[in-house]
């Protein structure tokens, strides 16, 4: 997306809950990769429309994306969650308290990867975020987790532009293999947005 089109979709974004603002401060004076505000109302808005209650989160960081679909889901949901570091953990639940987020966490842990094999569904929503190199793995599980008419939501697929480079790099070519595989797999319809650093919604037909 051109730099002037992501700045006035920031400005013209309202203000978010205050806990939110503050994450989005840690992220940058850490210097740690989330979402932001745009895909955020996004994940909230797609929440809404599948009416979903139990979601999962691969690649969870400390909990920003979970804060959004916490938010859309309410006291309803279960938010399933993975990140390889004890200290994400640790501060996602840090922020869901001091917000007092109703949803039930459940956050594991571990490799998503590995995770995958383990968890039982059907989830109503999976939001992708893991490495990269990791995306197409991500494929086949997600489909057999997902009920019919649930969502397959991954971030980055544009990967700052470095998809569209002659010769990717191992990184680019996964995400590319990544998108090339989705849309050709008959158990989704798949769509990318250009939102932000660009995502696929695909939906489990």
């Amino acid at each position: 997306m051109s730099t002037k089109l992501d700045k006035y979709l920031l400005k013209v974004t309202p203000e978010r809950h205050p806990v939110l603002a503050e994450m989005e401060q840690y992220a940058r004076e850490n210097h740690f990769p989330i979402v932001g505000p745009l895909v955020g109302r996004l994940l909230y808005q797609l929440v809404l429309t599948v009416k979903a209650r139990k979601l999962l989160e691969l690649g969870s960081g400390f909990g920003y994306s979970a804060f959004w679909l916490s938010l859309a889901v309410g006291s309803k949901g279960h938010i399933t969650l993975t990140d390889t570091r004890m200290q994400n953990k640790r501060r996602a639940y840090d922020y869901f308290k001091k917000a007092g987020l109703q949803s039930q966490f459940d956050f594991k842990v571990t490799d998503a990867l590995m995770a995958l094999k383990k968890l039982s569904g059907p989830y109503d929503l999976i939001f992708n975020d893991i490495d990269k190199e990791g995306y197409p793995e991500t494929i086949a599980p997600a489909a057999h987790l997902l009920r019919k008419g649930g969502l397959f939501v991954t971030d980055n697929v544009f990967l700052s532009g470095r998809v569209l480079d002659k010769n990717p790099d191992k990184t680019a070519q996964a995400v590319l293999d990544f998108t090339n595989r989705l849309y050709q797999d008959s158990r989704f319809f798949t769509t990318l947005i250009p939102l932000r650093d660009g995502l696929s919604v695909a939906v489990r037909v």
